[in-house]
């Protein structure tokens, strides 16, 4: 049988009593240099402070490039109105009487409220065309007829007398029939340098020329100088110049021309292209119809052309006007 008694190890002579087996090794393998020694780390720095919160920060608004700003516009400089400064003359009641012509602050007559209505007929066709944009010409209007003793003068004259009545209205009466001017003499007053003088002196200026008058809203330019080439001025550059003066600054004066008859004189298609309207006076007993037809052709530069009946003595309607106002009944 085997013995299991405990069998004792033989002490080593160099080992000293009573060490550990784990002390034996270390003495004899040295393990403390086998062992690393501690590594030195750094020193930590020290700990920042938490940051702020986050706050969400709108972008900036994108600004578009800012481009050169152009000049700005010259300020427009509207033109000095055309005022009449002449001394005011005395016309002649008893002369307009005799000659069978309006007389200012007068009784009511049939004359009267036949040209009461021509005017009115004409002031609403001058409104009409200053809403088209006619310019100056919507404010002008030529009285002519196709002879010599038709009545032309004589219905330049009324047709004056009745604008003139206006409350809100003013009338240049321009007399431009420059071979046989009769404007002055009818109204009684003196002559004196004119339209033909202001188109012929490009230093006279034409208001210069106006005449006033004691009737209330009234003027009258003299036909001016007389001159063979009346014609030749009229068409010039100029001409357009001298009439925009005559209403600049002016938007409620009409002019009206008394023009030559268009079949014996030329200025008178002149000066159908300055103005807005055109009227030929048709005598009744007079007038034919070959003759009307050639007046109104040579006048066609103007764009409303209208006949202006005259000296008839029977109506078809049987009107008669004037006779309200002295109704007793």
């Amino acid at each position: 049988m085997t013995d299991h008694r405990k069998i004792p190890v033989p002490q080593q002579p160099d080992e000293p009593a009573g060490e550990s087996l784990f002390e034996r090794a270390n003495g004899r393998f040295d393990f403390n240099s086998l062992i690393a020694k501690p590594t030195a780390f750094p020193e930590r720095p020290a700990r920042r402070a938490p940051a702020a919160p986050f706050e969400a920060v709108a972008p900036a608004p994108v600004v578009p490039p800012v481009a050169e700003a152009a000049p700005a516009p010259a300020p427009v400089v509207e033109p000095e109105a055309a005022r009449f400064h002449g001394e005011k003359r005395p016309v002649d009641r008893e002369h307009l009487r005799e000659q069978g012509l309006i007389v200012p602050e007068g009784a009511v007559t049939a004359l009267l409220e036949e040209f009461r209505i021509v005017k009115r007929q004409l002031l609403v066709q001058a409104a009409d065309l200053r809403r088209q944009k006619a310019g100056p010409m919507a404010q002008r209007v030529l009285i002519s007829s196709p002879h010599p003793g038709e009545g032309k003068t004589y219905c330049a004259l009324n047709l004056a007398l009745s604008i003139a009545a206006e409350k809100e209205s003013e009338v240049l009466l321009v007399d431009a029939d420059f071979a046989k001017p009769s404007i002055l003499s009818a109204l009684g007053l003196p002559g004196g340098p004119g339209l033909m003088d202001a188109l012929m002196d490009d230093t006279i200026d034409v208001a210069d020329c106006v005449l006033g008058t004691d009737i209330p809203g009234l003027w009258v330019l003299p036909a001016g100088d007389t001159t063979s080439h009346d014609s030749e001025y009229l068409s010039s550059s100029r001409t357009a110049h001298v009439l925009d003066q005559l209403t600049q600054g002016a938007p409620n004066r009409m002019v009206i021309f008394d023009s030559p008859p268009a079949l014996a004189a030329s200025p008178a298609a002149e000066l159908a292209k300055y103005v807005g309207q055109t009227v030929v006076i048709v005598r009744a007993d007079k007038t034919g119809r070959g003759a009307l037809d050639d007046a109104i052709s040579l006048l066609n530069a103007c764009p409303n052309v209208q006949l202006l009946l005259n000296a008839a003595q029977f109506s078809p309607s049987g009107r008669r006007f004037g006779s309200y106002y002295g109704y007793k009944g």
